[in-house]
């Protein structure tokens, strides 16, 4: 479980790269370890530290798909988006999976439970479509398998 927001610990993550060559991608990394996410609040420290804008730092945060600015749900499932996926209704079967669930992409369900995000390719074109829930890969999804999905998280 991600530790709450704490401004002395992420001033120390920050302090441990500083002078690194390329501290940007390490402290992020480790910022959202230890937190679950990489707030605004660290967006802040981290462009003061190392002498960037802050919207250099965001600009970072949200090129890359793994780190996120709110805590992930308890669950996670990442569904492909690839050209492969794509073309066996991997579309399809995201539509209703975020229907199933009342989501949209990057978003958390209330309960804190699940988040729904997209991934451009998992290596499984053989078995498309496919996902990954809480780094469990799985392929050839279809109705059952959203159905397997809901069991999995608890709904």
């Amino acid at each position: 479980m991600p530790a709450a927001w704490n401004e002395a610990r992420a001033q120390e993550i920050v302090r441990r790269h500083e002078g690194r060559l390329g501290a940007l991608l390490p402290i992020l990394h480790e910022l959202q370890a230890e937190f679950g996410c990489v707030p605004p609040n660290a967006t802040r420290l981290v462009a003061e530290a190392l002498n960037l804008s802050r919207a250099e730092v965001h600009g970072v945060v949200s090129f890359y798909h793994d780190f996120r600015e709110q805590p992930a749900g308890r669950h996670v499932l990442k569904l492909c988006r690839a050209e492969a996926c794509q073309s066996m209704a991997g579309e399809t079967f995201a539509e209703k999976v975020l229907k199933h669930f009342g989501l949209d992409w990057h978003e958390t369900t209330p309960d804190g439970r699940l988040t729904i995000e997209p991934v451009y390719c998992l290596g499984l074109c053989a078995t498309a479509p496919s996902a990954m829930l809480d780094g469990e890969v799985m392929g050839r999804l279809d109705g059952e398998s959203l159905d397997d999905i809901a069991q999995a998280v608890g709904r």
